[in-house]
């Protein structure tokens, strides 16, 4: 069996404004199983790109081990990737970035890979606020090992053997906003309405935008009592708003109902707006964004959308002070100034 995509494609396809049609944004076809929630989150990507008039050679996709790790295969064939190791993928992309950080960095990752042996590189990038998107494909189970509960299955949940989980679950999207996460949203990999402008936001944001998607695993954990399953997400999903991403001078196109709205300004000008439904939550508020999660919790609803924004904090780039030019650019001039500079240097700690 090929797994290659065939060449061919309607001329008459529409395109970006850089001439592309999706087709330039797609990766090879799928070997995950057939209904997975992530080959839904790759399309939302695939779309988000092209909706954005992103070149596909300026992005970098970086992942670890799972199946959700598979995926950058799927989506952006024309875009450097690296698979990395388990959990290990927060390094390599502060690794990538520190040397160009003029790239779109995607960091795709899972639940056993964040939320377990990856846990300690997860708070890190947070808190050193890396440029990056960072997309946690969950669905509370390894499904490359047969569906063992990972760290983020619900207390009670059932699994396919018929095991119910007995420990609490790690709330990604709350713990990334309390280490200092400057995006935080949820969405469902069944929502592309909702998940395509959360994306598009995330990759405008100036700093580390953290998404945590719940994807059903159809093979292991799509079974009756599972709360990472399609009916129970459907039936428990509670959204905090209707958004859209309004690019800057472009027709804004989303329809809203009427009620309370905000507006959240990008760093580009981009704006993305918001029709709240839930009226008692502030997106630029982290402590009203902890407390809306909290109190979703305690009545079993899945509370997604954008949780909490931050366009203030410094990325790693300002904090640091690193050069304007990509540190891949600089030649041998910027970086062996010569003898007398090094005097200068040693004669400054003098």
């Amino acid at each position: 069996m090929s797994y290659l995509k065939p060449q061919f494609s309607h001329p008459r396809l529409p395109k970006n404004k850089l001439g592309y049609t999706l087709k330039e944004y797609e990766g090879t076809l799928s070997t995950l199983c057939a209904g997975c929630g992530h080959d839904s989150i790759s399309a939302a990507i695939v779309r988000a790109c092209y909706e954005l008039d992103i070149e596909p050679h300026l992005v970098a996709k970086i992942s670890g081990i799972g199946c959700s790790s598979k995926t950058p295969t799927y989506f952006l064939g024309n875009s450097h990737g690296f698979n990395s190791v388990h959990g290990r993928m927060p390094s390599v992309a502060t690794g990538a970035n520190m040397a160009n950080k003029d790239l779109v960095y995607f960091g795709v990752s899972g639940d056993g890979d964040s939320a377990s042996i990856g846990m300690g590189q997860f708070v890190h990038v947070i808190r050193r606020n890396l440029n990056m998107v960072y997309v946690v494909m969950n669905n509370g189970c390894y499904g490359l090992t047969k569906g063992q509960d990972s760290a983020t299955a619900d207390l009670g949940s059932k699994n396919k053997s018929g095991a119910i989980n007995p420990f609490q679950a790690i709330d990604l999207a709350s713990l990334a906003i309390e280490l200092g996460a400057t995006f935080v949203a949820q969405s469902f990999s069944g929502d592309k309405q909702q998940l395509i402008p959360l994306l598009k936001a995330a990759i405008r944001h100036p700093g580390f935008a953290f998404l945590n998607v719940i994807s059903p695993c159809v093979t292991f954990n799509n079974n009756p009592g599972s709360t990472k399953s399609y009916d129970y997400v459907r039936e428990h999903i509670e959204a905090t708003s209707a958004k859209d991403l309004v690019p800057i001078k472009t027709e804004i196109k989303a329809d809203f109902p009427a009620g309370k709205s905000a507006h959240v300004e990008m760093h580009d000008g981009s704006e993305i707006q918001l029709n709240k439904l839930a009226l008692d939550w502030d997106p630029e508020n982290r402590n009203s964004a902890v407390n809306a999660l909290q109190k979703a919790r305690a009545n079993d609803e899945i509370l997604t959308g954008l949780l909490y924004v931050n366009n203030e904090w410094k990325d790693l780039h300002q904090t640091l002070n690193t050069a304007k030019t990509p540190l891949n650019q600089l030649m041998e001039a910027d970086l062996n100034p010569g003898n007398v500079a090094l005097e200068q240097i040693n004669d400054s700690f003098r």
